[in-house]
């Protein structure tokens, strides 16, 4: 089935046009110079023939070698100053097509960092890429050798018809005699071409999507001995992409030697007449000698349209996609009349009969979800997996809204904070971590205004500074991609330290000691101990034994809090979280049996 990105648009799209072309506004003094460059280079194109009638009428019949001097020096004189031309004009096209390339990314880049978490659910990482790379780079095509020189051709060939015309109109009647061959043969090029690039730019975005997805998940691929299955999926992939575009290899390949060889019908035509007409004295052999020339000229434009034709199409497709990225809704707005917090900010979180689900039309992943969370108290979240731990997470740090409720700061509405003041103020440890390229120090600031200090504050209070200070480079070593040189659990412990680095008001803790071993679990719980002293705390544990002193652990089932209490008040109730709290003893048990038998 063809999604909504791989449906074929219009051939033209005057509204996706003028929103292209609105990138060449600050740079319109510089597109006037290019199409000034275009125009003097059409009109030079004409010289060659005014100069070779000029020279076969009057030099070679009066034997005027003089004047067949000045001629060649003139033709010689248009040559070079073609080629200067021509040269100024490609490399002006070219940098205004990058300028405009590298704000079209810019503004990608940023727009992408704005969108809502929900959208990235929805759309792949390979295809967003494609967006920002292979999409803008087409449009680069479109600026730097399209639109501009759209102009030129245009140009030219208004003025070679003029000059045909005006030198002998029933020649130029014989040569333009096949015009209407050729645009049948351009229309037809541009329907086929145009389905030829669709699919080339579907198959890339899904060539890429699937490489990020495998590279990204290398570790289970070869885990599981993936290797020959994944090669072979990428393999027909790879093969689609290949056949679209030895497809249009094949259309461009039919469509040039026709247009060739239409040109080479119209010169055999006017050789045909212009020879009747020169044996009866009705024409000079110097204008027949031109009319070959400007036909021969009259041809090369035709043949760059609609090459522009189809840059033009591929762009037209390119920019829905990009313009489709730009105008994507941002589903968790910033609020117009923003609120203030009260001073000093305490850092009270309350939700207040909370429903969420992440579509309209699935079930319900939280159900009238109602608590408090009060500064220097610690809120613990537990349940089995999917009962709507995180998604509690998720909706405080705004990634989505609620569709009932709501959700207060120090009494405020989370909706009416702007979102980048909400998670100032929180201080976030999740489980899936995430580490950027970059020395450590970077890592733990994230370019915030904070002094070193407090981040290697931060680090020592969490116990991180353990394994950093044995780094050759210390707070200064350079992490890879993600920070896989370092284990799960060093991450885990940066990731951590990163959290404290700001001193927020409220610690989002979820799953955060999943990763690390027994001894680095004892130092985080140690730091948490100290940390959470006045601060407010939620906490989505695994491990009930992380929990055991929270001041309310809250128990969720199927979306809704279905116990809450203390440890041992839950413990006493002997319902969900004392079964939970059960299974867990028992599994422990039985890993430590098996650990003393091996």
């Amino acid at each position: 089935m063809t999604t909504p990105e791989e449906a074929l648009g219009r051939s033209y799209d005057p509204e996706l046009m003028r929103r292209m072309l609105a990138y060449l506004r600050p740079r319109r003094g510089l597109v006037a110079v290019a199409v000034a460059l275009l125009i003097v280079n059409a009109l030079l194109a004409l010289v060659g023939p005014v100069l070779t009638r000029q020279a076969l009428d009057v030099a070679v019949p009066h034997r005027d070698i003089g004047l067949l001097g000045t001629l060649t020096a003139a033709y010689v004189a248009a040559l070079l100053l073609e080629f200067a031309t021509e040269y100024a004009q490609g490399l002006l096209t070219t940098y205004i097509g990058q300028g405009v390339m590298r704000d079209l990314r810019l503004e990608l880049f940023e727009r992408l960092q704005r969108l809502s978490i929900p959208y990235f659910d929805r759309h792949p990482v390979g295809r967003l890429m494609t967006r920002v790379t292979s999409d803008v780079e087409t449009l680069n095509e479109l600026f730097s050798s399209g639109v501009v020189a759209i102009f030129g051709d245009l140009f030219t060939l208004l003025a070679i018809m003029a000059l045909m015309l005006w030198s002998d109109w029933r020649l130029a009647l014989v040569a333009f005699a096949v015009i209407p061959l050729v645009w049948l043969t351009a229309y037809l090029f541009r329907r086929q071409v145009r389905e030829a690039f669709r699919d080339i730019r579907v198959r890339l975005a899904r060539l890429n999507s699937f490489l990020q997805e495998h590279l990204s998940g290398m570790r289970v691929v070869q885990l599981f001995g993936r290797e020959r299955a994944a090669a072979e999926e990428f393999s027909a992939i790879n093969r689609g992409h290949l056949d679209a575009h030895l497809r249009s290899i094949t259309i461009y390949a039919v469509f040039f030697p026709v247009i060739e060889v239409l040109a080479s019908v119209a010169v055999a035509l006017i050789l045909w007449y212009g020879g009747v007409r020169y044996a009866s004295q009705a024409l000079t052999v110097g204008t027949l000698a031109a009319f070959i020339q400007l036909t021969r000229r009259f041809f090369q434009p035709l043949q760059d349209l609609s090459e522009k034709f189809n840059i033009l199409q591929s762009a037209m497709a390119s920019s829905e996609r990009i313009f489709g990225l730009l105008d994507a809704p941002v589903t968790v707005p910033e609020p117009v009349a923003p609120a203030a917090l009260p001073r000093p900010v305490r850092g009270e979180v309350r939700f207040e009969g909370v429903w969420f689900r992440y579509r309209p039309e699935s079930a319900w992943v939280l159900r009238d979800v109602s608590f408090t969370a009060s500064p220097g108290q610690t809120v613990a979240l537990v349940g089995q997996t999917g009962a709507g731990k995180t998604t509690v997470i998720s909706l405080l740090l705004r990634f989505y809204d609620p569709e009932r409720g709501r959700i207060t700061l120090d009494g405020v509405d989370i909706r009416d904070l702007p979102t980048a003041e909400l998670r100032r103020y929180i201080g976030f440890v999740q489980q899936d971590l995430f580490l950027f390229t970059g020395d450590i120090l970077r890592n733990l600031r994230l370019d915030a205004p904070v002094p070193e200090s407090a981040a290697h504050g931060a680090a020592e209070r969490v116990g991180a500074d353990r394994f950093i200070t044995r780094l050759p480079a210390g707070y200064g070593h350079v992490l890879g991609e993600r920070g896989k040189s370092l284990s799960v659990g060093e991450r885990q412990l940066l990731s951590f330290a990163r959290a404290l680095t700001l001193d927020p008001a409220i610690l989002v803790l979820d799953e955060a000691t999943s990763s690390v071993d027994t001894e680095a679990e004892a130092q985080i719980q140690q730091a948490i101990a100290e940390l959470m002293t006045g601060r407010t705390s939620i906490v989505v544990a695994h491990r009930l034994s992380t929990i055991l002193h929270a001041d309310e652990i809250l128990v969720f089932h199927h979306g809704e809090i279905r116990e809450r209490g203390s440890h041992r008040a839950l413990l006493a109730a002997r319902g969900l979280y004392e079964r939970l709290y059960r299974l867990q003893l028992e599994g422990q048990a039985g890993r430590a049996e098996e650990g003393s038998a091996a």
